[in-house]
């Protein structure tokens, strides 16, 4: 295994196979533990994008605040499964059939459009314009804005769906859809989690369907494998300690490096990280 490899597998935790039921059974008691060690806590708010991701990390939310709700019926547990779009999704069926499969207990409607356009608008009449790329974090952020206003008022913790396969490579937005509460996906890379919602029972649709972040209008749904350069069966080899194409290996590392920032928490002036 190459070096930087070697650090990176035991830095992220992935495992070269793993159990399903047992991560599952493990996933869903994190995610109770959670909430019974914080008891000022009255559920989880996610994001769905009707993606792979948001479909996997929903699910074992909802399981796990049903069996919450069977052992602590007094407390009334809630998982609040939130629809983000910037004015119409294309793939609006999508997230909708995800929300059915993971039978949420409560579903909300927040279109980010206005507060992302208004933004524009405030920054673009300073005379600085706003790239098509910049925009995408910015909905990225709104969305997670709009996640922590209905977590604030619910009292709910925020969920985030990074996995091993996004965190090496950072395909994330900084303080958007990488900023949450709690990450139950993390250790996991992209075929292990369609490996736990094949088990779960998954429209097929939802996790064969070819990733994509959806987020810039000049090349919209723009697929992840095309943005990054490398395909997720290489990175999921890579992270599963596998020798993979030199050109490759050199991608997934390259983007690891560039995005270390994203990784690390604000910089102060007793950080390594920043000499």
């Amino acid at each position: 295994m190459r070096p930087l490899q070697k650090q990176i597998v035991e830095t992220l935790k992935v495992q070269p196979k793993i159990d399903v039921q047992q991560e599952i059974n493990r996933t869903i008691q994190f995610l109770k533990e959670y909430l019974v060690k914080h008891p000022f806590l009255k559920g989880y708010v996610l994001g769905i994008s009707g993606g792979q991701d948001s479909t996997l990390a929903g699910k074992l939310a909802q399981l796990a605040i049903d069996e919450l709700n069977q052992e602590y019926p007094e407390k009334d547990y809630r998982f609040y499964a939130v629809r983000l779009p910037y004015g119409i999704q294309a793939d609006e069926k999508d997230a909708m059939d995800a929300i059915e499969f993971m039978q949420a207990s409560d579903i909300l409607r927040v279109d980010i459009k206005p507060a992302v356009d208004a933004s524009m608008n405030s920054i673009t009449s300073l005379g600085l314009p706003i790239s098509d790329f910049n925009k995408g974090n910015i909905k990225a952020r709104e969305r997670m804005i709009a996640q922590y206003a209905i977590a604030g008022q619910t009292g709910c913790a925020v969920i985030g769906t990074d996995h091993a396969a996004e965190s090496v490579t950072g395909f994330y937005t900084k303080f958007g859809d990488g900023g949450a509460d709690i990450l139950p996906l993390w250790r996991l890379n992209k075929r292990q989690g369609r490996q736990l919602l094949e088990y779960l029972g998954a429209p097929e649709h939802l996790y064969l369907k070819q990733p994509t972040a959806d987020l810039e209008e000049e090349r919209p749904s723009l697929p992840d494998e095309v943005a990054l350069g490398v395909t997720y069966e290489a990175i999921d080899d890579y992270l599963e300690g596998k020798e993979i194409a030199e050109k490759d290996a050199q991608t997934i590392e390259n983007w690891y490096i560039k995005s270390e920032h994203k990784r690390h928490l604000p910089i102060t002036i007793y950080d390594d990280f920043w000499k």
